[in-house]
């Protein structure tokens, strides 16, 4: 009896965690979308970055990161700040993965071969509202810098 009220309490916990997560990879997601088009030239390039890095960072499936992008791209087209994002991001990850993360929107902006200065502006408003300093900023940076090389 008393394992049967564990798993029922227990599961929707487990979905409710799972929701979470998959929010979470839409919000990060949709900071990577925000900053492909800040350039006005969504890039194939970009998108398949996004992709990449939504694989690599939530460990799914590239239909799951395809689905996810696509939601991205739904919730960016009715965004009117970048707090709806960051603000999910803020609760729920630490420095180092939010330091992570930055790193994966660096990759987005060198997916073309070059950084817009709209696109490291708004890199740097990104890292202001994910409470990461300069030196983290510069950081992600030269591991994204370093990574293509």
């Amino acid at each position: 009896m008393i394992e049967s009220l564990k798993k029922l309490f227990n599961a929707p916990e487990t979905e409710h965690h799972k929701a979470e997560e998959h929010q979470l990879a839409i919000a990060a997601t949709a900071l990577m979308v925000q900053l492909s088009r800040v350039d006005s030239e969504q890039d194939e390039r970009e998108l398949q970055t996004i992709i990449d890095c939504a694989i690599k960072a939530h460990q799914l499936t590239p239909e799951e990161a395809k689905d996810i992008l696509d939601t991205a791209l739904s919730q960016a087209d009715d965004a009117t700040s970048l707090y709806e994002f960051t603000g999910q991001i803020n609760e729920a990850l630490d420095q180092d993965a939010k330091q992570a993360l930055l790193e994966n929107i660096w990759h987005v902006a060198l997916a073309d071969d070059r950084i817009d200065k709209y696109e490291e502006h708004l890199i740097r408003r990104i890292a202001d509202l994910l409470h990461l300093n300069h030196r983290e900023f510069m950081q992600a940076r030269h591991k994204a810098e370093s990574a293509r090389s």
